[in-house]
């Protein structure tokens, strides 16, 4: 295989996992790095802080397109995913799978006990989303709850402990991806109905499901603030929390006005969130 051929192959991989939604975990199992060192947590850290979060994610997306090919080829907006139009095979899939859920354990051995004890469970969190939107509306908790975990997973590599204040910043992250996934699943709401899929939106409606993910998005302030006091943190952490309040407000001013901007709202404000959460975040452990 030669080097174009390589990196054709590098990018149909990059594809299929989305890899630039890595941007939604790794703001806060970073935060919770910073928080359990009280600052700098070393290179060591760093280094299996990413890989644990790129090879889980990885992990869980490819479970996902792996066990959902028959589904994507019917979708107008995902039949041209690399898992529906051959550009990356089945065994292809399998062996990616495979080899992440390897290089997490790989990673989770290496920081601490508590972390590998926690791998294989984690694992089995990532993987349960794809099975649960087949028979339960709440896999958009289950979602987010994979998402969840990050922030415990980087207090466990720092503390080898699971601190109360991991929990409500879990807690937090659980309910903010959720909610954006109410409103990103508005997009497939008549497509699930049709073929029996469980979301919410297909069973709620589009104005009771942006009614839910409202909520979700107030429980996710109110457990950043419970965060914030419970890990002692001062201004700069007051200030993340209210500026992560005005985005989500934005967020769902977008969707309400024009469904189309979905895609907006779900990339574009939540990426901007994770990135300025942490470094608020940063600044109130620095001074």
């Amino acid at each position: 295989m030669d080097l174009a051929s390589i990196k054709k192959k590098l990018s149909d991989f990059s594809e299929l996992v989305m890899f630039q939604h890595s941007v939604f975990s790794l703001p806060f199992i970073f935060v919770a790095m910073v928080v359990a060192a009280h600052g700098w947590f070393g290179w060591k850290l760093l280094i299996l802080g990413a890989l644990a979060a790129v090879t889980a994610r990885n992990f869980a997306m490819g479970v996902n397109r792996y066990l959902d090919r028959d589904i994507d080829a019917l979708n107008p907006r995902t039949k041209h995913r690399p898992s529906v139009d051959g550009r990356v095979s089945s065994s292809q899939m399998l062996v990616f799978i495979a080899l992440n859920a390897l290089g997490f354990l790989l990673v989770a051995w290496a920081t601490n006990d508590l972390a590998f004890k926690l791998s294989i469970p984690i694992l089995i969190v990532l993987g349960a989303y794809t099975l649960f939107k087949r028979f339960s509306a709440l896999a958009h908790l289950v979602l987010g709850l994979s998402l969840g975990l990050a922030p415990i997973a980087g207090a466990v590599a720092v503390s080898d402990t699971i601190p109360v204040w991991s929990l409500w910043l879990a807690a937090a992250v659980t309910f903010w991806v959720a909610g954006f996934d109410l409103l990103y699943s508005l997009q497939d709401m008549e497509f699930d109905r049709l073929h029996g899929l469980h979301s919410i939106p297909a069973k709620l409606g589009a104005s009771r499901t942006l009614a839910l993910a409202a909520l979700f998005h107030l429980l996710t302030i109110f457990c950043w603030e419970l965060f914030v006091r419970a890990a002692g943190l001062g201004g700069w952490a007051q200030a993340a929390v209210l500026f992560s309040a005005a985005m989500l407000g934005y967020e769902h001013y977008l969707v309400r006005k024009d469904f189309t901007q979905i895609d907006r709202a779900f990339f574009t404000v939540n990426g901007y969130l994770g990135f300025v959460f942490f470094a608020l975040v940063v600044m109130d452990v620095v001074f």
